[in-house]
């Protein structure tokens, strides 16, 4: 299921999630256990007002690297 993170199309990082799921872009959303919940706490709200799957990954690090990106990422998504 994560492995498709690096395979698919998609965004990672707050800002970049938040606006793709206001164009109703999103297929599924990844958020770290360890974000401070003030970070993703929209995007969570967002998810649920809109019935989108949220996957949660152990460490803010793990999904970053899922994404191949060399940084921590809190949240990222999959883009339909």
């Amino acid at each position: 299921m994560t492995a498709s993170l690096d395979a698919q199309k998609r965004v990672v990082g707050t800002n970049q999630v938040k606006r793709a799921l206001q164009k109703d872009e999103v297929e599924k959303v990844f958020i770290a256990k360890d974000a401070e919940e003030r970070v993703v706490k929209d995007i969570i709200n967002m998810c649920n007002e809109k019935g989108i799957e949220i996957v949660y990954v152990e460490t803010m690090k793990k999904l970053g690297k899922q994404c191949n990106i060399d940084v921590s990422a809190a949240s990222a998504a999959l883009l339909k």
